[in-house]
């Protein structure tokens, strides 16, 4: 019998321990990828923690896989793929095709929606079996670690600023410097847009600075960030990568007429808006989520067209449970990336 090493949790909140698998074959319209690299998201804490219905143990999580095909299942090579094809899987991870939003096109909304390490095991392993229509093809020009967190960070962040109402040259600003704002600030700084970052500290100026973006705005230096934003003519679009509900309302004042609030960054608490605040100005509060698999290649074709890359920091895959602890204490500068 053949097997593989996977990390898992047997438990709500548990550590994550190795344990060996019996290597399976893929399904009709299914692929087995030899996992490369897998990021590790801060909504893995959701399925870690046993957050959300339907998630059962044990439970390995891993929605930010990149590795190549090892073995196709009935169908999948009709569809143009071939074993050792590059792969990425992220927070799409293949869509029912039967609720209305998938027979209307809109997969990443289908409340089906196949997400690895929910629907089926994801990526904290070294393989993955994932429905076909989830597959990303990678450029050559991205290595697995770069392309694992394109395929749920990068995504969400290019993807909700290329379908925001912002043109180039208009005012974006990106609230939050973490796994995804940094991603953002790249993404919007090469959409052509005049991009305000916005952070806790005057320390994060310079990085800022060297992501490219051309304003930065410390929310605690006691200047309201709506004040700052008004400040430069307001903002078209903010994007709020940051899980921070606070953090976000106090944007809202620094958008400029018709301004538009893309929501990414995942938080419990309640938005602080009232309806006068969106009235008076016709401003736009939009939840963004993440994107399907041809958005997932769009993602990497433009990062590998404009040198945009995540900044990870790469463990092996018997080091899971210090990286995921390291991720959700926020010690984890960007991306924790599991290498197999």
């Amino acid at each position: 019998m053949s097997t593989y090493r996977a990390a898992q949790v047997t438990a709500a909140n548990g550590t994550f321990e190795l344990v060996e698998r019996e290597v399976r074959r893929p399904g009709p319209a299914q692929v087995r990828i030899a996992v490369e690299a897998c990021g590790v998201c801060h909504s893995d804490a959701l399925f870690v923690s046993g957050g959300l219905p339907g998630v059962s143990f044990p439970e390995v999580p891993g929605h930010e896989i990149a590795g190549r095909l090892e073995e196709l299942g009935e169908g999948v090579r009709e569809r143009g793929w071939q074993e050792g094809d590059r792969v990425a899987v992220g927070w799409f991870g293949g869509s029912c095709g039967h609720y209305r939003a998938c027979r209307e096109g809109d997969f990443i909304v289908c409340p089906n929606l196949k997400v690895p390490g929910w629907a089926y095991d994801g990526g904290f392993g070294e393989k993955v079996i994932a429905p076909v229509d989830a597959l990303a093809r990678i450029p050559e020009a991205l290595s697995a670690s770069d392309a694992g967190p394109m395929a749920c960070a990068g995504v969400t962040t290019f993807n909700g600023l290329r379908r925001s109402s912002a043109r180039p040259g208009d005012l974006v600003a990106v609230l939050g410097l973490g796994g995804l704002g940094h991603l953002g600030v790249q993404y919007a700084v090469a959409m052509g847009f005049e991009t305000v970052a916005i952070a806790r500290g005057a320390a994060k100026a310079d990085f800022a600075e060297q992501l490219g973006a051309h304003h930065y705005v410390d929310s605690t230096s006691g200047t309201p960030v709506a004040e700052a934003l008004k400040s430069l003519g307001g903002a078209k679009v903010v994007l709020a990568t940051a899980g921070h509900s606070e953090a976000i309302t106090a944007t809202v004042d620094g958008l400029a007429h018709r301004g538009e609030l893309v929501v990414i960054g995942a938080d419990t608490a309640p938005l602080g808006i009232n309806p006068t605040q969106l009235l008076m100005a016709g401003r736009v509060v939009r939840g963004h989520p993440s994107g399907t698999s041809q958005d997932v290649e769009d993602t990497m074709a433009f990062s590998a067209l404009h040198g945009i890359r995540p900044m990870t920091e790469n463990v092996p895959l018997d080091d899971a449970d210090e990286a995921y602890q390291k991720m959700l204490s926020g010690k984890a500068r960007f991306r924790m990336v599991l290498t197999t």
